[in-house]
């Protein structure tokens, strides 16, 4: 068998304690034989039981008492990974679920991952599963760049899709983020604008692949050139400094932004610039935060229903605990969104002046849901 020791961690990274995920990985069975050669039970191989036992003892694993009441029955106690950040997305899910939660009788065990900390999203489960939870739910499924894939004995429950996961069953909620990015870029194009710039969110955050596939989808159906991807960090200084260069490319008459919060810095930028918005350029952001509507413009946007997701996911999440399917949904949702038209879009410059329409034209508000 191959060496399956966990990776250590190195640099800056923060050490964590050995879970039952680590045990169960360098013993070659699954975190519930871990759980059975613990609690003593019967029908366990000898062979098995002494490989448990000896991963236990190399890696210095010590189990929380609480954990052993996985074994009498369900704890009505559901846990949360929760990315550790004060951004609009995941602090507003994670209002929701505990909403949401409370509506269940069960109750929510949260923790927090640091996102540059690499495994802490296994060290989350572990420490949940250690506290005796009988569903997991991880609300911001992030890239960590490790291809060893994250093996849960329980049901879970992903906002969004996360390669490498394997659990019985997984369930996904939450909105379609291609279908949206898509949209977003779709709206740009019917107002005549030849191409559609991005900014992105991170990379390693699976929602911000998901919108920027939905961008490329877009200009690839309408045969529109694809600019370069400009990558921010979800803050309004990243789409202030992507804006900065925006604003110096005549070229560019329309921005699909990944979030509003990136969209207020794009405009920010072009105001200083002397670039109008959207006289000269239109912008589209994603999530409709609650000052999205009072910017100068206000913001095109594509709103989450955060509470509409939570209550979803932890209804099917609740019913696969208590009578059991095994039931996979392998792919995101596509919870209904709609695109809120605000005064940010515009037809691009060079069709007003063949048309002579009025410099600034004011869209109605209006919504428009998804196809």
């Amino acid at each position: 068998m191959a060496d399956a020791t966990p990776p250590q961690p190195t640099g800056a990274a923060r050490t964590r304690r050995p879970g039952s995920t680590d045990v169960a990985r360098l013993a070659g069975v699954s975190q519930k034989t871990v759980s059975r050669v613990l609690n003593g039970e019967p029908y366990v191989k000898d062979e098995v039981r002494d490989r448990v036992l000896r991963a236990v003892e190399e890696l210095g694993y010590r189990r929380n008492n609480v954990a052993r009441a996985l074994n009498s029955g369900r704890t009505r106690r559901i846990g949360l990974v929760s990315l550790g950040t004060a951004l609009y997305g995941p602090s507003t899910l994670l209002v929701a679920l505990e909403r949401a939660t409370r509506s269940t009788g069960y109750s929510l065990s949260v923790v927090n991952t640091i996102e540059d900390d690499p495994g802490g999203v296994a060290g989350a489960v572990d420490h949940l599963i250690e506290q005796g939870v009988d569903g997991i739910v991880l609300s911001e499924p992030i890239d960590e760049g490790d291809d060893t894939p994250l093996k849960i004995d329980l049901p879970v429950l992903s906002f969004g899709r996360f390669p490498g996961l394997q659990a019985e069953p997984i369930l996904t909620t939450g909105g379609d983020g291609v279908a949206a990015g898509r949209t977003a870029t779709e709206h740009l194009l019917s107002l005549g604008h030849r191409t559609v710039w991005h900014i992105a969110g991170p990379q390693r955050w699976w929602a911000a692949r998901d919108r920027l596939d939905g961008w490329r989808q877009a200009l690839a159906a309408a045969g529109a050139a694809e600019p370069p991807v400009l990558e921010g960090d979800w803050t309004p200084a990243s789409g202030y400094q992507a804006g900065r260069k925006l604003a110096a490319d005549p070229d560019v008459t329309a921005v699909f932004v990944a979030n509003d919060d990136m969209s207020i810095g794009l405009m920010r930028a072009l105001t200083e610039a002397g670039r109008s918005v959207p006289d000269e350029i239109s912008i589209v952001g994603f999530d409709d935060i609650p000052s999205a509507e009072y910017l100068s413009p206000p913001l095109t946007t594509i709103p989450q229903d955060f509470d509409a997701f939570a209550a979803d996911g932890l209804a099917r999440l609740v019913q696969e605990i208590e009578a059991p399917t095994g039931a996979h949904s392998p792919e995101p949702d596509p919870l209904s969104f709609r695109l809120v038209v605000r005064q940010s879009t515009a037809i691009p410059p060079s069709t007003r002046r063949r048309s002579g329409a009025p410099r600034s034209p004011r869209t109605p508000k209006k919504s428009t849901p998804t196809r």
